[in-house]
């Protein structure tokens, strides 16, 4: 059995893969600023508490947990996200910061802690946006979430070259539309064709074999528009 980290862990996506993992019989250690939604699970392969990747404190937490506790990390998702919808003039240096703190530095920092406790065969799983694709359709009103989601594809490919002879692996998926909260504010009243489970059950299924076939690679997860 695995043990799995999962950030952005309280609704959707992240949700819905800290019990899929769980009910597996993998040990979970899910991350989120609102921690009670996955709390209420009371799963007995689920550990949780309040983490917030903008701030030292919680990075600090999951270091001397990780030194404490767990002492190996097999799997790292780095499914948390932070989203602004708004024109690019209106958008402050403070806001852009405010989105590529969570969506960039803060996959850097998570993934920087997570590195020294994790196996050769281990697998660090990025996920981005089909906005952030070089070439992709893009939207107005998301130049911030969207440019940052283009940087960790690029850190990933990095990664997997920095550390293809001591592992882990690394790849990042960009996906397409799925119904979760985030894309109902990105784009309200739009209907995705895929839920937050079946993405989830794509991306568990990922996370466990997909370092067998590729090493840093983008994969393109995406069967709409946006």
């Amino acid at each position: 059995m695995k043990k799995v980290i999962i950030t952005g862990a309280s609704r959707g996506i992240g949700f819905e893969l800290s019990k899929l993992f769980a009910d597996a019989g993998h040990q979970v250690l899910a991350l989120s600023r609102n921690h009670l939604p996955i709390s209420a699970l009371k799963h007995p392969n689920i550990t949780c508490f309040s983490f917030d990747l903008a701030k030292e404190e919680s990075l600090h937490k999951l270091q001397d947990f990780l030194n404490d506790q767990w002492k190996q990390v097999d799997i790292l998702i780095n499914n948390a996200g932070k989203l602004l919808h708004k024109p690019f003039k209106a958008i402050s240096s403070k806001e852009f910061k405010e989105v590529y703190q969570v969506n960039v530095f803060g996959v850097a920092d998570v993934t920087r802690i997570c590195i020294p406790f994790m196996p050769k065969d281990g697998h660090v799983v990025t996920v981005s946006s089909m906005g952030g694709v070089q070439g992709s359709v893009k939207f107005p009103g998301l130049s911030a979430y969207s440019s940052s989601k283009g940087a960790v594809i690029t850190l990933t490919e990095i990664l997997a070259e920095e550390y293809k002879e001591t592992g882990p692996s690394f790849n990042v998926l960009a996906l397409g539309a799925v119904q979760t909260e985030m894309l109902e504010e990105a784009f309200p009243g739009y209907q995705a064709p895929l839920t937050s489970l079946e993405m989830a059950e794509y991306l568990y299924d990922f996370a466990l074999t997909g370092n067998k076939f590729y090493n840093g690679k983008l994969l393109q997860v995406s069967s709409s528009t946006p």
